[in-house]
């Protein structure tokens, strides 16, 4: 080992340049991470491919500036040196650096780490006078000749890089190493991969007028680092989220500061921020750190209903008392992502060219400014979606800059508008590899899957011994769970058995399998289709716990007392069972009411053996519906909400594909299976708790504010009800009480309005949050985890695994694979809430999508369907909200227009526009023209007129037009089956779709076919199965990070318990 000095120059925490001498060791032996090494390296983990034809060496700058094209997984046989690695840590954001990190942990790219300057014969030393960045060069290309020269010439070696002088120097230096430049190098190498040429043709012109325009500063600079360290530590700064109000783009932000790191005592409520100068370049979702602004300009939030988003104007007389107010000092972290975007029209692009400029493109997302980038296909890219991505925002610009990435398809097309939503909620849902397929067990008719006997023996086995059914949806072949209960001899115990699908068996931790499960988090579900968590080999076959066939399962049983039903013992461990009945909820149902209905199970059977299995199964559905009727009464003694949610039916055709989501009726054995379910995950809670109190994965739903509660209780008390939130069981005996026998949909709507009061429910690790913080406030439990649906959420993955390293230490046997510990889980469990809050926004954006897509082809004039009943659950300064339940969406209703006009209702109730006054107050608000005056009262039904407000750059958005102050008598057309409400938009607009794709494709003379990736890979394009397996248990907790009280107009967006 040698040992040298090396001299670094950093930046400080406090933002000056340090000059840092180090020690610096360097040894022969250093990993090489390639398959053809000739020295038996002592390689660990990822090593490059033998089956490439070169191996590339990427320059400092082109990590720096094109990292992503190197992201490409395309590319492979990537050698990533310690030089560029660590100068990217240094001058470089942490979110790129981040990037680059999971770029080299992730299997599925080629690329490994070579730590080039610990390798005695590749590093060298900078000399006298060198600048920094030639003796980056020059230490790469030296790694790249050790590393043609380490492989005996066995792989010709690439170096790409933008120093022109480095290409001229060392191209002909080495037969085995060429050195060329990034463009060369995809013009050569990759001619037909036209994601990288577009990324790279991009980014380049991004880099070359990345120069400023002009010298006069448009935003003031941000404070230096020592400043902002001070000011922090002294409450004189506050540091939280940006969170921009969508209704109101252009005006008002907030942040909410994050807990105890503000001092300012006069902080109960998020802090404003009034205007694009205030919010000083931050973008929606930055961390950034604000300064208060005197009191004397502190402004209030808006309370009006917005006039076209996007372009809205202030209303100085419709603002709310005043609230902090600040401004923008410093942005911390980035949180840039993948935008999607819109071109202008031409006539818009003023003294533009129309081949190569430089253009405002308008973002599809409200919250985001207008973005600058450069493109030579201004004229293609009309009437396209369009992904682009910031580079930076210096104070002398007015918009950020950024760069074309790629194209989605055309605006207004279903698939464009599905892809757009995936990709403003950072979804990326690739089809299965081949690699990833090639882990899966094999299950056809010519090679059928059989257990392992090993497996096999060291399970419990429960196939004779227990009788296993399923209670889901009708027509549900996917089933992750089961349940069992009998009397044990003796007549004095009960059992309760509650059989999950074991998907760890056949998920290896570490896998490939398992690391896009982990990336996913979850299953996606929109209005039309789902994106799978697992390959449908797994998800729809071998680990679906269906009828009659084996399947490995992960039970908990309970032996309870058979008269108070309390728990005896509980037993977690693997299993063998066979589901004996797959039954459906009404199915089920009708059994309990005893009404005469066939059980296809026991159609081959004849007299008194059907008898006797019939009366079994019933005995067992009786049993377990008392056991249920228990565990809710002791979790309603503790305080447990029955919030507001969507149920739903599946509605299938001939060959048993949904065709539709309709209304379901509530059953009894809903709530039956909910709370077996709820029970299981409470108990698994409880277990791997005890066993890791540091790094346990557990669900935990905090109070909400008493504050956010203001708008239910008072909305409440306007229909003369009280509303107790002092506790959650307070809560609960409220809002059973409050009920209006005359009009049922007064208590859903207050249970929605609680709903948007909740806080979020959030995975966490046990070690990351102290333990009086562990209590799930909407449940009512003390311990609570997710560990019953494994197929579609990988939480319940990390569960299964837990709980099998607590059995195996009861045991006193070492667990398989050493756990994570806590910092690891708790950045996992942050990942997972992000894409949890993903997939309910992606969901809650597709239904969106549909309805506007349904009413889109339709004349509100003349359509009956346009028009319906809506129900007043808000009032503003210039109208009302309103909810519209045959269709299940909520919009604005204005009662102002733009010419100061408001609505008149003569005699019959038929409203007009006149001129005349608004008087709002908190339950009602009044109009007043010269024909006379009327009250509009919180919850009161009207008729309004659905119609589309069209939009080239955003999405689409539904206008209600009040047409009578009388509640709507529906009449259901016969082109819309009755009760088809949300569910119908989807039927309809799906065949709409399909129809136009067929159309397509006759023009162009061939039958349409599916793609290999819709075949085997991707997942249905009509309503799913899964989205109808979520358990009724799950409370829809409303996420307050979309749907804060900062907005003036409600959202509607739930996530599961």
């Amino acid at each position: 080992m040698i040992k040298t000095e090396k001299i670094l120059h950093l930046n400080s925490s406090k933002g000056r340049k340090v000059r840092v001498v180090r020690e610096h060791y360097m040894r022969e032996q250093v990993p090489c991470g390639s398959s053809l090494c000739q020295a038996d390296c002592q390689n660990v983990g990822k090593v490059l491919s033998r089956d490439v034809t070169h191996y590339v060496v990427p320059d400092v700058g082109v990590v720096r500036d094109f990292l992503e094209i190197l992201e490409l997984r395309e590319l492979q046989g990537i050698v990533l040196t310690q030089t560029a690695y660590q100068t990217v840590q240094h001058t470089r954001g942490r979110r790129h650096y981040n990037r680059l990190r999971s770029l080299l942990k992730d299997p599925r790219h080629d690329c490994v780490l070579f730590a080039n300057e610990f390798q005695q014969y590749s590093y060298c030393p900078r000399e006298k006078g060198e600048s920094q960045d030639k003796w980056h060069t020059r230490n790469v290309y030296n790694a790249a000749v050790w590393y043609y020269n380490h492989l005996a010439g066995l792989q010709p070696v690439v170096m790409i890089t933008e120093d022109r002088d480095a290409i001229s120097e060392f191209s002909a230096s080495n037969s085995g190493v060429f050195v060329i430049s990034t463009q060369e190098y995809l013009l050569g190498f990759w001619p037909d991969l036209q994601a990288a040429h577009d990324l790279y043709h991009s980014i380049a012109q991004t880099l070359q007028e990345r120069e400023n325009d002009g010298a006069e500063k448009v935003y003031t600079e941000h404070l230096p680092a020592e400043v902002l360290e001070a000011g922090i530590k002294s409450g004189r700064y506050i540091q939280g989220i940006l969170s921009v109000n969508k209704h109101r783009a252009q005006h008002e932000a907030f942040v909410r500061y994050e807990g105890s790191a503000s001092k300012n005592t006069e902080l109960n409520s998020d802090v404003l921020i009034n205007g694009a100068k205030h919010r000083n370049r931050a973008v929606h979702g930055d961390v950034v750190v604000i300064e208060l602004l005197p009191r004397n300009e502190w402004k209030g939030r808006t309370m009006a209903l917005t006039e076209g988003q996007g372009e809205e104007r202030p209303l100085e007389d419709t603002q709310s008392q005043p609230m902090p107010t600040g401004r923008v000092v410093e942005i911390l972290q980035r949180n840039w992502r993948d935008y999607v975007v819109t071109l202008p029209p031409f006539e818009e692009m003023q003294s533009q060219s129309r081949n190569s400029q430089k253009i405002l493109v308008v973002p599809w997302d409200y919250r985001i400014p207008k973005i600058r980038i450069s493109t030579q296909q201004a004229e293609a890219l009309q009437d396209q979606r369009v992904i682009v991505r910031l580079d930076s925002w210096e104070s002398t610009s007015v918009y950020p800059n950024g760069h074309f990435v790629r194209v989605l398809g055309k605006s207004g097309e279903l698939e464009t508008e599905i892809q757009t939503i995936l990709v403003e909620n950072c979804i990326h849902v690739p089809p299965f590899s081949e690699a990833q397929l090639r882990e899966m067990p094999v299950n056809t008719e010519e090679n059928p899957w059989q257990m392992d006997s090993n497996e096999v023996s060291s399970r419990r086995d429960l196939r004779d011994s227990h009788l296993v059914f399923s209670i889901d949806p009708k027509g549900c072949e996917d089933v992750d769970d089961t349940l069992s209960v009998r009397t044990l001899p003796g007549g004095k115990r009960l059992e309760l058995g509650v059989h999950i699908a074991d998907v760890t068996h056949f998920v290896r931790e570490g896998s490939l399998t398992d690391l896009e499960a982990r990336s996913r988090a979850t299953t996606y579900y929109l209005a039309d289709r789902r994106y799978d968590m697992l390959p449908a080999v797994l998800s729809a076959d071998l680990c679906s716990l269906l009828g009659g066939v084996d399947r490995y399962a992960m039970s908990v049983l309970w032996e309870l007392d058979a008269e108070t039903l309390e728990v005896c013992s509980v037993w977690f461990g693997r299993t063998l069972i066979r589901s004996s009945y797959q039954l459906h909820y009404e199915l089920a149902q009708s059994l309990l009411n005893g009404e005469e209905v066939e059980v296809p199970e026991l159609n081959p059977l004849k007299g008194s053996q059907r008898d006797q299995k019939m009366s079994e199964l019933l005995q067992a559905l009786e049993t377990l519906t008392r056991v249920a009727r228990h565990l809710r009464a002791q979790r309603d003694k503790g305080g447990a909400l029955e919030l507001e949610g969507v149920e739903v039916r599946a509605q299938l055709d001939e060959e048993k594909n949904i065709t539709a989501l309709v209304p379901k009726q509530p059953l009894e054995v809903h709530e039956t299976v909910a709370e077996c379910m709820i029970y299981a995950n409470h108990w698994v809670a409880r277990k791997i708790q005890e066993s890791f109190p540091h790094h346990a994965l557990l669900r935990h739903h905090p109070p909400p504010k008493q504050e956010f509660f203001n708008h239910l209780i008072d909305s409440a008390k306007a229909h003369g009800f009280s509303i107790d939130t002092r506790s959650n069981r307070a809560l609960a005996d409220s809002l059973e009480r409050a009920v209006d026998p005359r009009d049922p949909l007064v208590n859903r709507l207050l249970r929605m309005m609680a709903t948007q009061a909740m806080s979020n429910a959030l995975y966490f690790s046990t070690g990351s949050c102290p333990e009086e913080q562990y209590y799930h406030y909407g449940l009512a439990l003390a311990r609570y985890t997710h560990f019953t649906s494994p197929i579609r959420r990988y939480a319940d993955v990390i569960v299964h695994r837990l709980l099998m390293a607590a059995v195996q230490l009861e045991k006193d046997e070492s667990p398989s694979k050493a756990l994570a510990c806590n910092k690891e889980l708790e950045e996992l469990a942050q990942h997972i809430n992000n894409k949890n809050r993903a997939a309910q926004h992606s969901q809650k954006q597709s239904i969106e999508l549909f309805q506007c897509m349904y009413f889109r082809d339709k004349d509100s004039h003349t359509d009956e369907r346009c028009v319906a009943d809506a129900v007043i659950y808000a009032v503003r300064a210039n109208g009302f909200l309103a909810f519209v339940p045959q269709y299940g969406l909520k919009g604005a209703v204005y009662l102002k227009d733009r010419e100061g006009q408001v609505i008149s209702v003569d005699g019959d109730g038929k409203c007009e526009w006149k001129p005349g006054t608004l008087q709002k107050y908190s339950d009602k608000i009044i109009t007043s023209t010269s024909t006379g005056t009327h009250t509009f009262y919180l919850f009161n039904h009207v008729t309004v007129r659905i119609s589309v407000e069209p939009s080239r750059c955003h999405a689409d958005s539904l206008n209600l037009e009040l047409i009578s102050n009388k509640p709507h008598c529906a009449v259901q057309p016969e082109s819309q089956p009755a009760g088809g409400g949300r569910s119908g938009l989807v039927e309809e607009v799906v065949r709409w779709a399909e129809e136009a794709s067929l159309q397509a494709e006759e023009q162009r003379g061939r039958k349409p076919k599916l793609s290999k990736e819709e075949k085997q890979f991707r997942q249905s394009k009509t309503p799913n199965l899964y989205v109808l397996l979520q358990e009724i248990s799950e409370l829809a907790l409303m996420d307050l990070s979309i749907c804060q009280i900062t907005n003036s107009e409600e959202q509607t967006c739930t996530v599961s318990s």
